[in-house]
């Protein structure tokens, strides 16, 4: 397949329950995803094209918050050609993360780490990501060439905005567009803090996520083409990547189904801007270097 036609999926996840526990599965309304999904079922899952593009390179993300979790992570990505990347999870604000980072990233798959990510909507603390320790473990993020996955709520829009302007040399892909309240019908505040966040040049953004932000069962695309109308006129495709954040989407419909979805989304965009969404901005952001999706060791 040529450059031409890939797709990354820059957003999707592989437990193993057998092996390790996700409490957050335990919620209420997550019983049709509280078992084990590995790459196998993602391969047998994602059979639709979008604009004629099968998949060809995945971006696996991390669930916990767990370094094991990570370390396993790498270890698929080094056995498994389909991830090109992964995010992993490290604690922050330890004073030997840079440390973490480094024996991360000398193991088994380490060349893979592209990203770190922390749950940040968990957090009850409105400036999480401005305390000083968390600012110190993004610094070694940033010395290792390695961007952060931004996990926040739309509430929590103004600490992204405030990590933006403090390290603008810290590349940062926004992800699920900042979860905006599609279900509520209510985007003003989510729309007017993305376009403050999407004025800092180091910020990608990942449409992924949309459908369990809105009604699971009655969702249709007119209830995230608004969405998708703000994140492409504030972005721009170029700044912006597909993501499916299956299992999860399996809520909502499905990894098919949205591919669907966001095939009708860029039936308005030219080639170009349809290869930036569907591969050419997670490959850069991400690193990955081939048409198979592998990634060059980390430097």
């Amino acid at each position: 397949m040529s450059d031409a036609l890939r797709l990354v999926d820059a957003h999707h996840h592989v437990w193993n329950l057998d092996h390790r526990p996700q409490p957050w599965l335990d919620e209420a309304g997550h019983e049709p995803i509280r078992r084990t999904f590995g790459l196998d079922d993602l391969r047998s899952t994602a059979t639709r094209l979008i604009a004629g593009r099968q998949l060809t390179s995945t971006v696996v993300v991390q669930c916990v918050t767990s370094v094991d979790e990570t370390r396993e992570l790498l270890a698929l990505a080094d056995e498994n050609p389909l991830i090109g990347a992964v995010v992993g999870w490290a604690d922050l604000t330890s004073p030997a993360i840079g440390d973490v980072l480094d024996e991360l990233r000398a193991g088994p798959g380490g060349a893979y780490l592209r990203a770190v990510r922390h749950i940040v909507q968990s957090e009850s603390d409105p400036e999480w990501l401005q305390r000083p320790a968390v600012e110190r473990g993004l610094r070694a993020v940033r010395e290792r060439g390695l961007g952060y996955d931004v996990l926040i709520r739309s509430h929590q829009l103004s600490q992204a905005i405030r990590l933006a302007e403090r390290l603008p040399d810290l590349p940062l892909v926004l992800d699920h567009a900042g979860k905006p309240p599609i279900v509520r019908q209510d985007l003003a505040g989510w729309e007017q803090n993305v376009r403050l966040l999407a004025g800092h040049p180091q910020v990608r953004c990942k449409v992924s996520g949309l459908v369990t932000e809105a009604d699971p069962e009655k969702w249709t695309i007119a209830d995230i083409r608004p969405v998708w109308d703000v994140l492409l006129s504030s972005f721009g495709p170029e700044r912006l990547m597909f993501g499916s954040d299956w299992p999860v989407c399996v809520l909502a419909g499905g990894w098919n189904r949205w591919a669907a979805t966001v095939e009708v989304l860029l039936s308005g965009c030219s080639a170009i801007e349809t290869d930036a969404v569907l591969a050419d901005t997670a490959t850069t952001f991400y690193g990955l270097t081939s048409a198979d999706g592998r990634t060059a060791p980390c430097s």
